[in-house]
């Protein structure tokens, strides 16, 4: 099967790799002040398309990448989120960025689990991280509702070494404890 061909259904989204027709939805994501605060600022839309391939590139290079999450009755694309381990990252992370209308709706958490039952069962990772701003109260409780914990301050790799992090995470069996799909 080619990465392109991956596909998690959840009961309201679908997660697939990116594809160019996720680039509106991306780039409205990223052209918003407030929804792209902690994933590295507002950008314009060029700009946007440069960071937009970033993921359709780690699929292909490395066989994994975060998934566009898209709702399944509409097709709309609502953020991206899963997996992502680029050079120098403090651990194996689940990130996760929404559009600011998919916010409040549960798609980040049923989403995350998905995601992340799909990178413990097919990319042999024996833990989860989420690299969290410590200003970030929405995202530290989304890590909470999966069953992570801070595990202190983290370190970026350049050009992210000045930024604040704090490193949220897991490890399989503490995931595998909690029982399939469990939240909250």
């Amino acid at each position: 099967m080619s990465v392109t061909d991956i596909r998690i259904e959840t009961e309201r989204l679908m997660l697939r790799p990116p594809r160019i027709e996720d680039f509106d939805g991306y780039a409205e994501l990223l052209g918003d002040e407030e929804a792209a605060r902690y994933i590295g600022g507002h950008m314009v839309r060029g700009a946007a398309w440069r960071k937009f391939l970033q993921q359709p590139g780690a699929w292909l290079v490395q066989g994994f990448g975060m998934f566009s999450v898209l709702d399944k009755a509409s097709g709309e694309w609502l953020g991206q989120l899963g997996p992502w381990r680029p050079e120098g990252w403090p651990g194996n992370e689940i990130g996760w960025a929404f559009r600011r209308a998919a916010w409040g709706n549960g798609y980040a958490t049923e989403s995350a689990v998905a995601a992340i039952d799909w990178a413990f069962d097919n990319l042999g990772w024996d833990d989860v991280i989420h690299c969290i701003d410590p200003a970030n109260l929405p995202s530290q409780a989304l890590a909470r509702r999966l069953g992570s914990s801070n595990r202190g301050p983290g370190r970026m790799p350049p050009p992210y070494e000045d930024h604040q992090t704090e490193i949220w995470g897991q490890t399989r069996a503490q995931w595998n404890a909690r029982g399939a799909g469990a939240t909250g």
